[in-house]
């Protein structure tokens, strides 16, 4: 059956699948901490419902979108990591919060007073994360004097819960050693449970949750004192970078994009039919390529232009028209929201293919 496969398509097995989701649960466990995974990796309802079956207290998500396809499923905790801004998404977040246990992510009181709006019409308090800065420098402020001046103006909104404090340590993906890694996931860790004792000193607000983010961070098996629930995404697939961050086995790369040799133009050169709109152009910092091909000693995707991808050897290579290649891509989250489905294989057999429900509901 798996000469089937169309190319290029995403393939996961299933056994690694599962591998991977007890491993995170787990883990999640021995740590004494909530597993809320980001499902902005997979997109995917059947992997949602998977990880809550092993014990995920809920989910989060990147956009309303994702969690409305997710709500649809019958999913109702529901974090929505992303700042909610305008009155269209606005009146979908009053929507799905009316049946929903759905919390938002802020870092700014214009976007409290705009879920606390939402809240007034739904007469219930809508729970809130404050997200904060520990590194990173995107969403979040920074975690001192400007954290908690904001939390001093959400408090006062009058339909908002201020329950966590969040943050997403990004940054560990630049970590090149074991001990670099544990550093940053100290840092993730220490600052939001340093900031959650002051704002108990200072504003008397006692926050119920401290969450922190990325898949390097929660594989560290250190747990840091305070921290209550952590939220990795790509652990279900894994991918490239993690493998070559050393954090996984490359038997633990759950998903491959299947790619057929189209061409041999020369004989240190061949071409595949996944370029960037299948692979995605992102670049890990410690990969060497746009993908790697399983079971090659090392031979990466070179460059990518929108429907292939290239392959630059210094030698001659032994591929043919016509082979079928198994890739691990660099970054696997844009990887899937590039595609409309995966198959799912198990012993090398196809049993089930999955529709990518959330693909693409980035509003």
């Amino acid at each position: 059956m798996m000469e089937l496969i169309d190319t290029p398509s995403l393939v996961v097995d299933a056994a690694a699948l599962e591998h991977n989701l007890k491993k995170m649960a787990d883990l999640a466990k021995a740590k004494g901490v909530k597993l809320r995974p980001h499902t902005k990796t997979h997109k995917s309802p059947y992997i949602a419902l998977k990880q809550l079956e092993m014990g995920a207290t809920g989910i989060t998500v990147a956009k309303l979108g994702e969690a409305e396809v997710m709500r649809q499923h019958g999913i109702t905790d529901i974090l929505i990591a992303y700042p909610i801004v305008g009155k269209n998404k606005l009146d979908r977040l009053a929507r799905l919060a009316r049946h929903t246990d759905v919390t938002v992510a802020l870092d700014s009181v214009e976007v409290g007073k705009g879920i606390s709006a939402v809240g007034e019409k739904l007469g219930k308090k809508i729970p809130v994360y404050v997200e904060v800065d520990t590194g990173l420098k995107r969403c979040g402020r920074d975690p001192g004097d400007e954290t908690l001046r904001l939390i001093c103006e959400l408090k006062d909104l009058p339909y908002i819960e201020i329950a966590g404090l969040m943050t997403h340590g990004g940054y560990a993906y630049q970590a090149e050693t074991s001990q670099e890694l544990q550093k940053f996931s100290q840092q993730e860790g220490n600052i939001l449970v340093q900031l959650k004792e002051r704002v108990r000193k200072i504003l008397g607000l006692d926050i119920r949750e401290v969450s922190v983010g990325s898949t390097p961070t929660a594989l560290n098996p250190i747990q840091i004192a305070g921290v209550t629930e952590m939220r990795p995404g790509t652990y279900v697939f894994n991918d490239a970078t993690l493998l070559q961050m050393g954090l996984v086995e490359e038997t633990e790369c759950a998903l491959s994009v299947y790619a057929t040799v189209v061409s041999t133009p020369a004989p240190d050169r061949f071409i595949v039919d996944a370029g960037s709109k299948t692979l995605t152009s992102d670049k890990g910092k410690l990969t060497q390529g746009y993908g790697l091909i399983r079971h090659s000693s090392g031979v990466w995707i070179t460059w990518l232009s929108e429907e292939h991808g290239i392959v630059q050897l210094t030698h001659p290579h032994a591929y043919k028209i016509g082979d079928v290649l198994k890739i691990i891509p660099n970054h696997v989250c844009p990887v899937v929201n590039l595609a409309d489905e995966f198959i799912l294989i198990k012993n090398n057999k196809v049993i089930e293919t999955i529709k990518i429900e959330a693909r693409g509901k980035n509003k």
